[in-house]
């Protein structure tokens, strides 16, 4: 809705000065420089990516048409999925076998449908619970591990808004190229004795075309890559947020601490505040006894820790 409201501005502000200042709809409307600069700037997207940027690209555009909200909902079943992670590892890493190697078929993974929906996601929790199964690692050489993956990772899915910024960029250059095009037409016009009326219309024409360029530089591409540029971070503050879980779980610290850990992460409009994870935590478990919470505050479960 918001991106809607944001393109209604947009065109509303650019035609409807226009239209205001005496323009007329056929003066812009001109298909051919529309094609031919649109055109140019898909060519060079396809070019200048590999499948993978370009399969990348489209799940991202689809994102941003269909923009999925992480609120606090997705926060509570991420940090409660971690939770009941950590205490299945409190009691030998092998018990988390059923549940990681199979997780949409999993019933501790299926109660969490929000993060069951995000496959990167998913599969990083998963990939490092089976990392953490296969031998001991300390915490200092997992968040080593963790901060390489996901720099990866973090580069990998920055790469379609680089590519759209960069073909925004480009833009007014596919512009100026449909309007020498016009240029070179109306040359011909002139050639055939084309009257001044109608040199002055090709040449307004062939104008229109440097106009697109522009507008779909700072009016469209320009604002959808920073959108996807937000939509990665987003992504990448949640990843963060179960490194920061999984290296202070490996440096002996009780499951409860860890999750607080990983909660001092989530941006501050969805973060909740440290009773509300006690909350959650304390209805997840079924129990809402004073003396729990205390413990819980003292440094976690004796199981736990």
């Amino acid at each position: 809705m918001q991106q809607l409201l944001g393109i209604l501005i947009v065109l509303g502000s650019v035609f409807g000065g226009f239209f205001m200042m005496g323009g007329v709809f056929h003066q812009i409307w001109q298909p051919i420089e529309l094609f031919v600069i649109a055109g140019a700037g898909l060519g060079a997207i396809v070019i200048g990516n590999p499948p993978h940027v370009l399969k990348e690209m489209m799940t991202q555009l689809k994102k941003i048409v269909v923009r999925k909200k992480y609120d606090s909902e997705f926060q509570r079943q991420l940090l409660l999925l971690m939770y009941e992670l950590l205490q299945l590892a409190a009691g030998g890493l092998k018990a988390l076998d059923a549940h990681v190697e199979a997780p949409k078929d999993s019933p501790l993974f299926q109660r969490y449908p929000l993060v069951l929906e995000e496959p990167k996601l998913l599969a990083f929790i998963v990939d490092n619970f089976r990392l953490m199964a296969m031998g001991k690692i300390n915490a200092h050489e997992l968040e080593g591990v963790l901060e390489q993956e996901l720099e990866a990772i973090h580069e990998e899915l920055n790469q379609p808004a680089k590519s759209i910024g960069k073909i925004g960029e480009a833009m007014p250059g596919f512009g100026i190229l449909a309007a020498v095009l016009g240029i070179v037409i109306t040359m011909n016009t002139v050639s055939e004795g084309a009257t001044s009326g109608e040199i002055a219309e090709h040449v307004g024409a062939a104008m229109v075309g440097t106009f697109i360029g522009i507008f779909l530089c700072y009016g469209v591409l320009d604002p959808i890559a920073n959108v996807m540029k937000q939509l990665v971070n987003q992504e990448a503050s949640n990843k963060e947020c179960v490194k920061v879980v999984l290296v202070t779980h490996v440096a002996g610290k009780p499951p409860l601490l860890a999750i607080d850990a990983g909660r001092r992460l989530v941006p501050l409009n969805i973060k909740p505040s440290f009773a509300q994870l006690e909350r959650w935590i304390t209805e997840l478990e079924g129990g809402d006894s004073e003396p729990e919470t205390t413990s819980r505050r003292g440094g976690g479960r004796a199981k736990a820790a």
